[in-house]
Parts: structure tokens; C-alpha cells; sequence
């Protein structure tokens, strides 16, 4: 990967760990999935008008990324997010990175090498220590994250096969194709949806800029432009540091305490993501 490679698959998580704090405070504000659904529909409104629509090629493919990546994997994650707390979400979406690189090896032939696949582990064991799940905890909320989770790394696996997209087409027409999904899901599941418009004050609004600007347009334009150009066995461990960057902003966003354990644990994740840019040595 080259330096900017780098600095945007850095940039990526950082925008999307702040972005756990921001959608707790949304679905307080908004039902969950109808919050999702709002988000989806301002970028498509934002982008579809101005990008080239998909051929007929691309079509079929988008239509399944956006079930894997929109209905599934961020209708699962906000309903698991809005259930459960933030840091047992951020360590439970982890999974996406090592189900990435494991759905690689099959349906894209990109076998792992033994530096990649310690660097995954090493970083994994780093975000597990960070978090202190309560032993109490609903079982519910971490599968469903779970399941967001694979979601997240079908999609990135499709993405990479049936590609490469250009990444604001590929945004805007999967949010379009994503809105009858969780809008339906939010008509099945929830209630109070027309209330929240009205009764939603100036943060709820806000996190749902945030999740439509930084984390939605600026967030997945990197992260698609990186899947066109790196494998993703080189990528997709950058996952990893989405939880180091969550807990940093529940630190100073939320109250939460430094803990000797959050700490040692990202240190573990971020040295976990550097040894996977380790370069392989030539024969």
C-alpha cells in the first residue's frame, strides 16, 4: 500500500469509530432502523442525481451489496447498537475484518500469508481486551451485531469481486436500493417513526448529518476506493482499529473512563494493523 493508501485506510476508521458515539445518540432520538433509513435516503438523494447510472451488468451485483451492506448490515448493527452498549457493539463488529479475510480466501483466491493472519489475531486479542462486556448483558444485542458483522464482509468481498465500481455509484445507487429495505423493516418493527420528526432536537439532527456526510459519503468513498486498489487481506485489518477510535471518543464524548486495559488493548489493535503491512519477502 502506499503512503496515501494508508493514511485513508486510517482516515476510514476514525470516521467510523467517532460514528458509534454519534448513532447512539440518533436512534435515543430516532427508531433505529427509520433513523437508518433517513440516512440512506439524503445520500441517495445527494448522489444519484449527479453519477452515471449502473449497466445492466452492474446492476444485479449492486442490488445484492446493498442487501449485504444496507438492509443487513446496518439494519442489524443500529438495532444491536440501540439494544446493547457501545463498547460491547465495537468489539462484536470486529468480527468483519478476520470473516473478510477468511471469505477472501475462497471466493477470491487471496489466501492469507501466516504474517497477515498474525497480524488479525494480534489485533482481534487487542480488541477484546479493550472492552469490559457486563456478564449480565442481553445475548441478543451482540448477535445481532454479530450478524452486521458477516453482512459487512460479504459485502466487501462482493465489492471486490464484481468490481471495481466507481465509488459514488456505487454509494448512491446501493443507498437508493437500500431504502425500501430498512423502510420496510421500520414499518414491520417500529412505531412512532412521523413523532420523531418532530420531537427529534438539534443533536439528533446533527447525527444524522454526521452519519450521512463523514460517515456514509466521505467514510465508504475511501473505503470503496481502497477496495478497487488493495487486496483484501492488506485492507481489511484496518477494521480492527474501529474500536480504538470508538472508545477514544466515548473517553471524551460520553464520560467513559482510561483504563489501564483500554490502553494495552490499543496498542495491541493499531501494532496488530502494522504488522499486516509487513511486505511480504521475495523469493
Amino acid at each position: 500500500m502506499s503512503a496515501i493508501q494508508i493514511v485513508c485506510a486510517v482516515a476510514v476508521p476514525l470516521l467510523w469509530g467517532y460514528q458509534f458515539v454519534v448513532i447512539k445518540v440518533g436512534v435515543t432520538e430516532f427508531p433505529p432502523l427509520f433513523f437508518l433509513a433517513l440516512r440512506f435516503l439524503a445520500m441517495a438523494l445527494l448522489l444519484v442525481p449527479f453519477v452515471k447510472a449502473p449497466t445492466r451488468q452492474q446492476f444485479g451485483p449492486i442490488a445484492v451489496i446493498s442487501l449485504f451492506l444496507g438492509g443487513l448490515n446496518f439494519g442489524l448493527f443500529y438495532v444491536g447498537l440501540g439494544l446493547g452498549s457501545g463498547s460491547m457493539s465495537a468489539v462484536a463488529y470486529q468480527l468483519a475484518p478476520p470473516f473478510t479475510v477468511l471469505l477472501a480466501w475462497p471466493l477470491l483466491a487471496e489466501r492469507p500469508s501466516l504474517v497477515t493472519s498474525a497480524g488479525v489475531v494480534l489485533a482481534f486479542a487487542g480488541v477484546v481486551l479493550t472492552a469490559e462486556p457486563s456478564r449480565s448483558a442481553n445475548a441478543l444485542p451482540l448477535l445481532l451485531v454479530v450478524g452486521a458483522a458477516f453482512a459487512f464482509a460479504v459485502s466487501n468481498v462482493l465489492t471486490k469481486r464484481y468490481g471495481p465500481f466507481d465509488p459514488l455509484m456505487l454509494m448512491g445507487w446501493s443507498s437508493l436500493l437500500t431504502v425500501p429495505q430498512v423502510l420496510l423493516m421500520s414499518l414491520l418493527l417500529e412505531y412512532g417513526q412521523a413523532a420523531s420528526l418532530v420531537t427529534a432536537d438539534g443533536r439528533g439532527w446533527l447525527a444524522l448529518a454526521y452519519t450521512i456526510f463523514i460517515g456514509g459519503i466521505v467514510g465508504f468513498g475511501l473505503w470503496f476506493w481502497l477496495i478497487a486498489r488493495c487486496s483484501m487481506d492488506r485492507i481489511a485489518p484496518f477494521g480492527l482499529l474501529v474500536p480504538v477510535f470508538a472508545l477514544i471518543s466515548s473517553v471524551l464524548f460520553l464520560g467513559d473512563c482510561v483504563t489501564p486495559k483500554l490502553v494495552v488493548g490499543g496498542l495491541l489493535a493499531i501494532s496488530g494493523v502494522a504488522i499486516t503491512q509487513v511486505r511480504r519477502s521475495r523469493a
